[in-house]
């Protein structure tokens, strides 16, 4: 195997054609556009920088964010100093500059829209806009809106979620999370380079909602939205069931990224996902294995084993985080106002946002600490009879 075409040139397929075309590989990289805005896209956490050094060692422009507020009513604001800072590029340059990588490491990128893909023999003969190309082997890296149904993920109604948001002029220093009731999502205000996004994703609710939820919530912030630049973008959220059937691999082929449904159930991060699998996927392909097929099933094995069973068990918690309740108020509520009034819990906050926390050891960590919680809590409110001293004892 000598010839790879990628399809797609977002982050996942710009990071695999680097890591391919570094390693020898004849890479051609597949896109229409070649680097694009989204709305929420071009937060990174500190589990992609500390993998990826590369990711913060640049000089495209970027912001470092330190603090995060979290809302939810009726609980009002908890704010969370973090740690490990959240890195936020405009989605463009931080797509610009992944391209670059890839073309210095050798690939060869070329503008055109992919119009069919064919099976010949052992190979491949990609057909676009502008010619037809040959390869031995194919990665689908065309995002969600996947024109190739035989490849790649296949997402249903209840595999989706929608992102959408305007970009509005404005100067902030902290990320804005805003729960909202009865909805499996959240609002934000990212400070970007020279403005704020501001935008909202959802499941299971039409963008047109969506969109009127977010103007309200704009319009109480006094953020104008008219004239604002507007984004809407399809985003995988896969269903529990879904996960089992999800399509990552075939004859001659690997998907990563989102054109592979791998985005986090609960939060919509993708960033993250969409380089771990190129890199995964690189790694499978250039691995000592011989056969093809073994290869692929190389690369299911590795995304399962790094990643992919954890976003599984999330999709099965996220209801239950948007939707459900303790002790008498929502989810969402109780762990603004846990975060606000626990320094445990809201340690475990900040090892969620940084990506240190995985959602198989969440619920152990939380039973494990919510004695202490409880007592931090009370004892904010200087209830010490209210929770015995030995609650916290430990």
């Amino acid at each position: 195997m000598k010839r790879v075409a990628i399809l797609g040139g977002g982050p996942a397929g710009a990071f695999a054609a680097e890591r391919l075309a570094g390693a020898g590989l004849h890479v051609s990289l597949f896109d229409e556009k070649l680097a694009w805005e989204k709305p929420c896209g071009g937060g990174l956490t500190y589990k992609a920088y500390s993998q990826y050094p590369f990711l913060i060692e640049n000089s495209t422009p970027k912001r470092f964010i330190t603090e995060t507020v979290l809302s939810a009513p009726p609980a009002g604001e908890a704010s969370l100093q973090l740690d490990d800072p959240l890195v936020i590029y405009s989605r463009f340059d931080l797509n610009r500059m992944l391209l670059e990588r890839a073309e210095h490491a050798g690939a060869r990128i070329e503008k055109a829209h992919v119009t069919a893909i064919t099976r010949q023999g052992a190979a491949w003969q990609v057909r676009t806009n502008t010619g037809v190309a040959d390869a031995d082997f194919c990665i689908v890296a065309t995002g969600a809106r996947n024109g190739l149904r035989q490849m790649g993920t296949e997402l249903k109604p209840e595999d989706t979620m929608t992102a959408l948001g305007y970009y509005v002029p404005g100067e902030q220093t902290r990320i804005d999370i805003q729960f909202l009731p009865k909805l499996e999502g959240y609002i934000w205000i990212f400070p970007r380079c020279g403005h704020l996004s501001v935008g909202i994703c959802g499941k299971g609710e039409p963008a047109g909602t969506l969109r009127k939820r977010l103007e309200r919530f704009m319009q109480d912030r006094g953020l104008s939205f008219q004239g604002a630049r507007f984004y809407s973008h399809l985003l995988p959220s896969l269903h529990s069931a879904s996960w089992q059937t999800n399509r990552v691999g075939g004859e001659g082929w690997l998907a990563v990224g989102d054109a592979a449904g791998l985005v986090d159930p609960i939060t919509g991060e993708g960033l993250y996902y969409a380089l771990r699998s190129a890199d995964l996927a690189a790694r499978a392909l250039l691995s000592d294995v011989s056969s093809l097929a073994e290869k692929v099933n190389q690369y299911r094995r590795s995304l399962q084993k790094d990643f992919a069973s954890d976003l599984e068990f999330g999709s099965r918690l996220a209801k239950r985080v948007f939707h459900g309740r303790f002790l008498l108020r929502s989810v969402p509520a109780r762990m603004v106002q846990f975060t606000r009034r626990s320094p445990r819990f809201s340690t475990i906050m900040q090892d969620l946002f940084a990506g240190r926390q995985s959602y198989r050891e969440l619920k152990r960590r939380l039973l494990r600490g919510l004695n202490c919680s409880l007592y931090e809590i009370a004892m904010s409110f200087g209830l010490r009879r209210v929770v015995p001293r030995q609650a916290g004892a430990k």
